[in-house]
């Protein structure tokens, strides 16, 4: 589990710029889920660290710096979930994006707040949520500022379920555990030859995807996962 602040001073973003360091190295890792802390997923940039680098210069450094950290968030050969509760607003609502499945409390709220701020997503967030919800959902939301709900974030497909347990501490990562684990159980060297597969698909030419696939796909066939399963000769139900 990777957990976050309330906000993003610059010292978090360094930190979270680490922890997907360590993740990179973390070769037997199949699942990650990226928590917030006290009941609120994250509420964006720290606006005393944003005063601090306000001109266009540094603008630039930490926008390009997000950027990457939260591409090789996403880029992990881990499946990644979001636990939204509370809220998610501004670079909050970026990183959710980061992550392969968002998961919401019944009262979490997630908002791209940038226009009101008088800016638009820095950090890839645009980009990613127009591969989420489509082009004219992401255009309402992030030209109206518009609120998500839970409601709203299953009805445009930004969010994939709701959680139902009580609103008790710990309760809902307890479900978000339960539920990312339908996609975890298993050999991690094929889960993390799935998430491998889909990246290059999503990410590359059709040629290139496809040259890939096919190297992802020598090192799985053969090995012990496959051997096992025709061993057990495994029936598809």
């Amino acid at each position: 589990m990777l957990s976050q602040p309330v906000s993003f001073p610059g010292s978090m973003m360094l930190e979270l710029e680490e922890r997907v360091s360590e993740l990179e190295t973390w070769t037997e890792g199949r699942g990650l889920i990226v928590q917030g802390a006290a009941g609120t997923f994250c509420s964006g940039s720290d606006l005393n660290a944003v005063r601090a680098i306000s001109n266009p210069q540094d603008g630039m450094k930490m926008c390009m710096f997000m950027q990457k950290t939260l591409t090789r968030l996403l880029r992990l050969p881990l499946i990644s979930v979001a636990l939204v509760e509370g809220k998610a607003l501004g670079g909050g609502a970026e990183l959710t994006t980061a992550c392969d499945f968002r998961l919401m409390t019944s009262d979490a709220v997630i908002q791209f707040v940038h226009k009101r701020m008088g800016l638009v997503p820095g950090w890839g967030g645009a980009a990613r949520l127009v591969r989420i919800v489509g082009s004219q959902n992401a255009l309402k939301l992030l030209g109206g500022a518009k609120k998500v709900d839970p409601h709203l974030g299953r009805q445009i497909g930004l969010v994939d379920e709701v959680l139902s347990s009580p609103l008790s501490e710990g309760s809902s990562l307890v479900e978000a555990e339960q539920w990312l684990s339908q996609f975890t159980k298993g050999s991690a060297p094929v889960i993390r030859a799935v998430k491998e597969v889909v990246v290059s698909g999503r990410e590359l030419s059709l040629e290139e995807a496809l040259r890939t696939e096919k190297d992802i796909f020598g090192t799985v066939w053969g090995g012990p996962a496959n051997l096992e399963a025709l061993a057990q000769k495994t029936k598809h139900k």
